[in-house]
């Protein structure tokens, strides 16, 4: 009786290396959210341009906040960042604070996060 020898692996050429992916939006999330506000079935290939336009137009809004915080020569994106982004967009102007933007469109305990409240006793939570 011989002991069993494991068989030599071979190297060979095609080893299989897999290009690193960009990180994306689930796809789920975008078609949950352009279902909500479409109220109506959308074809395939509709949702594929709809997938593609918010994949652009992410890049372009981080590429534009990331221009402002080294602008400002910081190495973090702040809130007010954002506020000029949303301004220069035309979302926020005088007569449409970002405070009415966030009570209007995001859930309680977003809004909670994001906008001071006043509790019993008069403290107030910070928006941190």
């Amino acid at each position: 009786l011989q002991p069993l020898q494991a068989k030599p692996v071979q190297n060979s050429s095609r080893t299989l290396r897999r290009k690193p992916r960009e990180p994306e939006v689930a796809r789920s999330l975008i078609k949950k959210i352009f279902s909500h506000y479409v109220k109506m079935p959308v074809t395939r290939d509709a949702f594929k341009i709809v997938e593609r336009c918010c994949d652009r137009y992410f890049k372009q809004i981080s590429n534009d906040l990331e221009a402002y915080a080294n602008h400002a020569r910081r190495k973090m994106v702040e809130k007010a960042d954002l506020e000029v982004l949303m301004r220069r967009q035309g979302l926020v102007t005088d007569k449409m604070p970002l405070h009415v933007l966030i009570e209007r469109y995001l859930p309680l305990e977003y809004r909670k996060l994001l906008i001071p409240v006043a509790t019993s006793g008069n403290k107030v939570i910070p928006c941190e």
